[in-house]
């Protein structure tokens, strides 16, 4: 039989009725109307405010609120000076070319979008070009005293939310 619109039903089971409460006891939920009896969620008005927790000492009044968390604050991903030697010696940097890109692929940073900086912990033999985002001044020294040399790359100032 051809499928004809006047044929077409909803599958069984993915409709459901809606529960008509105070309708008389015959439907089953009348008397209390599925409210129980007495108690504060039985009277009429007993809507609660949101993350009431039924009077005992709400989650947001106990958790500790000291300290500062900048809306706007920068979160670099951080490599050492000595992960960059780490990498030459099992020659997974071979060109002496290092940048986020390189990063990423090498498996030293976890996400591709992140902004990296280069700490100065560990020691550096290698002649490397190191292009990323910010450096520590112990990261630079190293790196130039190896015979490399360090760019930065410039964002752009993200504009302040209003």
């Amino acid at each position: 039989m051809a499928d004809i619109l006047s044929n077409l039903r909803y599958a069984k089971g993915s409709r459901k009725k809606r529960k008509r409460i105070g309708r008389g006891q015959g439907s089953g939920h009348g008397g209390t109307s599925t409210r129980g009896h007495k108690g504060q969620g039985s009277r009429s008005g007993s809507g609660e405010k949101r993350n009431f927790e039924g009077g005992q000492m709400p989650l947001v009044r106990r958790i500790p609120k000291f300290g500062f968390t900048p809306v706007n604050r920068i979160e670099y991903a951080v490599v050492n000076v000595e992960t960059l030697q780490k990498l030459v010696d099992d020659k997974k940097i071979s060109d002496g070319v290092v940048n986020p890109d390189v990063l990423y692929t090498i498996g030293a940073v976890s996400s591709k979008k992140s902004l990296v900086k280069i700490l100065g912990d560990g020691e550096l033999k290698a002649k490397l070009n190191v292009i990323v985002h910010k450096f520590s001044k112990s990261a630079v020294e190293k790196i130039t005293a190896a015979g490399g040399s360090t760019q930065e790359i410039v964002r752009e100032p993200v504009a302040a939310k209003s």
